[in-house]
């Protein structure tokens, strides 16, 4: 049975979590303030879902998993997830179980590994740069992330520093008793360019469980970050995830993200356009079957002088499944010349699924410019016709359009081997 934090953690626990994996005596306090916080403060809110009405407390208990020597010895549906022989860590529950960079990467000082040990072999970074993106006490699920993250990943890539291969993370689970929560924190220094692509999964069914996640993005000055991430959990988890990119001056974010998980859902993607001309993209796929419910938040908050943002949602609902689909883009007064656009799309393949799209626009500046558009539909039964004119059976038209629909996302994805991965976990689900 997964740890019911029907009460929740308290600073003694947490901190003695802290102490028995040796973690330095700064991130014991942060944890254990953390756990105090977590008393006192509400679960998220978000517009239309009850989430406090599920399982959320579910967490399971840290259990320290043993290393791997290669990719050969992880179980087929995550060894089927990993492309290359680039840089790999590799996440197994509650720890890092494999991790690989390729020396000309460190060389150039480029740091990959797993947060945990980043804390203690980088305090002086690590410190700097966590939970400065995402605030500990923004809420209840924050405050316990932060008291309880386990593995995770620290990416950092000096100044005028370039990436061009993608560094990919796995994160996979085999047991729901167990302790699932990686917190990404990823820093590009200024006139840096990484891609960093992630996958996390659950093998196997079992109990109630919870996989509440983070990303933390620092991009500076002329920074470019792709952020990849790709969802595959079983209905008996609860996926929390919630990720924020802090950009400076000309920074910019890609992200692109797939919830094609068979649980609840909390999802929800923040870039904050601090510095002038700074620019977001994000692009979020979902399929939603059974009796799921989901919340897809996407939002773009614009400070900077000539701050650019774009979103993109696009969602197919079977069964009875909900999704309640936010875009959310806010001008700060002050961000003259901003531009941000955002779109939301819900396709319903049964009368009894739901799909709601909230476009939300919150201007405080006058000299900018803003647009959303929205819409909640079925198969269009005339595009159907005509494809069946053309010699198309009624069951290949409508594969045909639900993936034309589902393309602007898909094409997105920054590697032609997590597109192609992405396309497959599209098909089984919309088959299924």
């Amino acid at each position: 049975m997964s740890t019911q934090l029907d009460n929740p953690v308290g600073r003694e626990f947490a901190e003695a979590l802290s102490r028995s994996k040796g973690e330095p005596a700064w991130l014991t306090s942060l944890r254990g303030e953390a756990a105090e916080l977590a008393e006192s403060l509400e679960w998220p809110k978000p517009e239309k879902i009850r989430i406090d009405r599920w399982n959320l407390t579910a967490f399971g208990e840290y259990a320290k998993p043993q290393a791997l020597s290669s990719e050969s010895e992880l179980p087929e549906a995550a060894a089927s997830l990993v492309s290359g022989d680039g840089a790999l860590l590799v996440q197994r529950g509650s720890g890092t179980v494999l991790r690989r960079l390729p020396e000309e990467l460190s060389a150039r000082g480029v740091i990959f590994t797993d947060l945990e040990t980043a804390a203690a072999e980088h305090p002086e970074l690590v410190q700097k740069h966590l939970f400065q993106a995402i605030a500990k006490d923004e809420n209840k699920l924050t405050a316990l992330h932060a008291a309880l993250w386990n593995g995770g990943v620290f990416l950092y890539v000096p100044k005028e520093v370039e990436i061009d291969v993608p560094l990919q993370a796995l994160f996979y689970n085999d047991d729901a008793s167990v302790s699932f929560a990686p917190h990404i924190l990823i820093v590009a220094e200024r006139h840096s360019r990484v891609t960093y692509v992630d996958n996390a999964l659950t093998i196997g069914g079992g109990a109630d469980a919870v996989h509440h996640s983070m990303i933390e993005v620092i991009a500076g000055d002329c920074a470019k970050v792709d952020v990849a991430s790709i969802h595959q959990l079983g209905a008996n988890v609860i996926d929390t995830t919630i990720r924020r990119a802090v950009l400076g001056s000309d920074a910019r974010i890609q992200w692109v993200i797939g919830d094609l998980n068979d649980g609840n859902v909390l999802s929800d993607t923040l870039s904050v356009l601090k510095g002038n001309g700074s620019s977001s993209d994000a692009a979020v796929v979902s399929i939603g079957a059974g009796k799921q419910r989901m919340s897809l938040t996407t939002q773009a908050k614009h400070f900077g002088l000539n701050s650019d943002s774009n979103m993109v949602t696009r969602a197919v609902m079977k069964e009875e499944a909900t999704a309640i689909i936010n875009g959310i883009t806010k001008i700060e007064k002050g961000a003259t010349k901003a531009n941000g656009v955002q779109t939301e799309k819900v396709l319903m393949l049964s009368p009894k699924a739901r799909g709601d799209a909230n476009p939300i626009l919150l201007i405080d500046e006058d000299d900018v410019t803003a647009g959303h558009a929205a819409s909640v539909g079925q198969v269009n039964p005339e595009q159907v016709y005509y494809l069946m004119s053309r010699g198309v059976t009624k069951a290949e038209a409508e594969r045909l359009i639900i993936y034309g629909f589902l393309a602007p996302v898909v094409t997105e994805v920054p590697i032609d081997a997590v597109r192609e991965q992405l396309q497959q976990l599209l098909e089984r689900k919309l088959e299924a």
